[in-house]
């Protein structure tokens, strides 16, 4: 069973770059991380402004004729940074001697399968490479036998790739219904967590700004974390604690420019669970193009119809000399040196204040049952014992005072 890790790792890959829009070199930049994530090598690149897009081939003739020559005695891998319809690719290949052609897409799935380490990371990996690969097969699998081996060809919980239809068809049908199990199971701990009452926060943003970091800095946690794109796949929460109130803390899947549809719906519900919180961390990169990144984390969350209150966290910022020019409100930190992290904590607690009061609770010992059964509403800090119950100072989510009024002191029982 290959399990997405077998890359060629001396794959050579040769990017075509199509000059869509302004930012087209930030593209092939970010095409170049891609490539090194999967474990593959960059070999080149080629720039085509595209004025009108070729059905047949995206680009022009000519251009494909100039590359099929530069190339012709390379032993590369074609990545268009873009997305292809399957005649595109099978095209552009037969016009560059039938060397292998992926696209963005392909190339994103392939680090996705590299790095999907839970069975329903895998799952959700599968289920989307064979979405995109089932338009791309034709008759016995002419579309597939072009690919070769390599990026894009394997994937997790494959034995091998079938080219019959009907049998895809029916090994997606059994992906669709085990992702819909384990969405039920996700959606019974999410409800067992509203029950529980604990605040939840999200680590959400563009991929590699050290989330994972931040998550192990924050809660004393071991997460793998490396400077990749796409290097955390699987949700991860954790518990933690600041001055007493606890949290529950999640990361996963990061962002991307131009992240493929067929990637967001297959990600959906895994996305759904962690942005089903009280408040949402979007952590940047503060040394690099934080605009771009937090325009991409915005936008997604648009395309994914959430509106969720949230803080910007600019990472990596140990080595600026200025912070003007950044959105305004944005926590500066390094999960790398620890700089900021007590600023962050506070700005956390402050955002939850207006929710949560600090209260002094009499409990009759004659009543301990009564507080018993409500007492998980409320974060307890110290006690004093006296001779007829308890004096508990505790912190209380505002809308939960009413569970305490026999309980309050007079003072406390107004804000009830």
């Amino acid at each position: 069973m290959d399990t997405g890790k077998n890359f060629e790792l001396s794959e050579k890959i040769f990017i075509i770059q199509p000059i869509v829009t302004d930012d087209y070199l930030a593209l092939e930049k970010e095409a170049i991380s891609l490539i090194e994530s999967v474990g593959a090598l960059h070999a080149g690149s080629i720039f085509q402004r595209v004025k009108e897009v070729s059905p047949a081939t995206y680009i022009g003739a000519g251009k494909l004729e100039e590359l099929r020559q530069r190339l012709s005695e390379l032993d590369v891998t074609i990545l268009f940074n873009g997305e292809l319809t399957p005649s595109q690719t099978l095209n552009i290949s037969a016009a560059l001697d039938n060397k292998k052609v992926i696209d963005r897409t392909t190339l994103i799935l392939a680090i996705f399968a590299k790095n999907a380490k839970s069975s329903e990371g895998k799952l959700q990996v599968e289920l989307a490479q064979l979405k995109y690969m089932y338009p791309r097969l034709k008759g016995k699998g002419e579309a597939l036998s072009r690919l070769g081996g390599g990026i894009g060809t394997r994937g997790p919980g494959e034995t091998k790739l079938e080219t019959d239809r009907r049998r895809i068809r029916v090994r997606l049908d059994y992906l669709e219904a085990k992702l819909k199990e384990a969405e039920t199971r996700r959606a019974l701990h999410v409800n067992r967590r509203k029950k529980e009452k604990i605040p939840t926060i999200s680590l959400i943003g563009y991929t590699n700004t050290g989330k994972s970091t931040l998550l192990n800095l924050l809660t004393d946690a071991d997460v793998y974390a490396e400077n990749k794109l796409f290097a955390t796949l699987d949700p991860t929460s954790r518990k933690f604690i600041i001055d007493g109130t606890e949290f529950i803390l999640t990361d996963t899947v990061g962002f991307l420019r131009e992240l493929p549809h067929s990637l967001i719906s297959a990600f959906h519900s895994t996305l759904e669970s962690a942005l089903n919180c009280d408040l949402a961390l979007i952590v940047c990169d503060a040394s690099d193009d934080y605009e771009m990144q937090l325009n991409t984390t915005l936008s997604t969350l648009d395309e994914l119809h959430y509106n969720i209150p949230y803080l910007i966290v600019m990472n990596k910022s140990e080595n600026l000399e200025s912070f003007d020019g950044y959105p305004a409100g944005s926590i500066f930190i390094s999960a790398k040196t620890h700089a900021g992290i007590d600023g962050l904590k506070g700005e956390i607690l402050r955002f939850f204040q207006k929710e949560y009061t600090d209260v002094r609770l009499f409990v009759p010992y004659s009543r301990m049952k009564d507080y018993s059964a409500v007492k998980k509403y409320a974060t307890e800090k110290t006690f004093s014992y006296e001779e007829e119950g308890v004096f508990v100072s505790a912190r209380i989510r505002k809308i939960y005072l009413p569970h305490f009024k026999d309980f309050l002191s007079k003072a406390d029982e107004r804000n009830a």
